[in-house]
């Protein structure tokens, strides 16, 4: 998974992310450390499912389901890789139910064709041929896109039509929030996060993944809120949470739906 190397920077993974467990290292208080970048621990040999990094930021182990399978162990500054594998052994239980839920999880088709259902504004819509026009063009609900042809994978065509419209509407959006919430924006980039909804760096730059432009507008807005809420604090504290409650009061509903739906973008 690709990380950023700046480390005044914050990322947003979606409740549809990786599942988590963690406890504290001894010695050390619980907290909920941010996404830090980390270093492999040399280790033995171990089943090929299951991976243990160090974190030198990190106060708790951490166990994590990756969405391809993967359990990731993360191993706090002060902790050992012997503790990393027996809070393993313990969380087995806990693994076993995340793997069952990552499989049960709603998957996004792999090739789009007219008549195929995919997500666009927070709805499973069919692709279907837009009648009349001098060229090929489908509809997702009342949006119209132009094709090359019918036949063949839509996907790419449509995913770069996507694109176009997160440069315009998620920035545009996002200026408008931070003129609500007071919150002082420096630069609004829209990119292909292939793990994060969104993130943030404290000199006041955000960045947002094109594919909120296939969710409901309340959860456009709630990734929003939850990077400029960034900006104030750059971690995940209670404080931290209490701003983003006092901006979006629908936030819980919003990690729902994402933790509900945000796979059928690949998220």
């Amino acid at each position: 998974m690709q990380r950023e190397e700046q480390q005044d920077l914050l990322d947003f993974f979606s409740p549809s992310r990786p599942d988590v467990a963690s406890v504290s290292a001894p010695g050390r208080p619980h907290s909920t450390p941010g996404n830090h970048p980390m270093s492999v621990v040399p280790s033995g040999p171990r089943p090929p499912e299951v991976v243990f990094e160090r974190s030198l930021r990190a106060t708790n182990y951490r166990l994590t389901l990756r969405r391809d399978g993967v359990a990731l162990v993360t191993i706090p500054v002060r902790g050992s890789e012997r503790e990393a594998r027996r809070f393993l052994e313990a969380q087995q239980d806990w693994l076993e139910r995340a793997r069952q839920r990552q499989q049960r999880r709603p998957k996004p088709a792999e090739v789009w064709v007219p008549g195929t259902h995919v997500l666009w504004r927070g709805v499973m819509t069919e692709i279907r041929i837009a009648a009349g026009g001098e060229r090929p063009a489908v509809c997702l609900a009342a949006d119209v896109f132009r094709v090359s042809r019918f036949d063949g994978d839509l996907r790419p065509t449509l995913e770069s039509h996507f694109l176009r419209r997160a440069k315009v509407e998620l920035p545009a959006r996002a200026w408008e929030l931070s003129a609500v919430t007071g919150v002082e924006v420096k630069q609004v980039m829209v990119r292909n996060q292939r793990s994060r909804w969104g993130s943030c760096s404290s000199g006041g730059v955000i960045s947002l993944n094109w594919r909120l432009v296939q969710t409901p507008e309340f959860v456009r807005d709630y990734i929003i809120y939850h990077e400029l809420m960034h900006l104030r604090e750059m971690n995940h504290s209670d404080r931290f949470w209490a701003r983003v409650g006092e901006v979006c009061p629908e936030w819980r509903s919003a990690e729902a739906w994402i933790k509900r739906n945000g796979s059928l973008v690949g998220l």
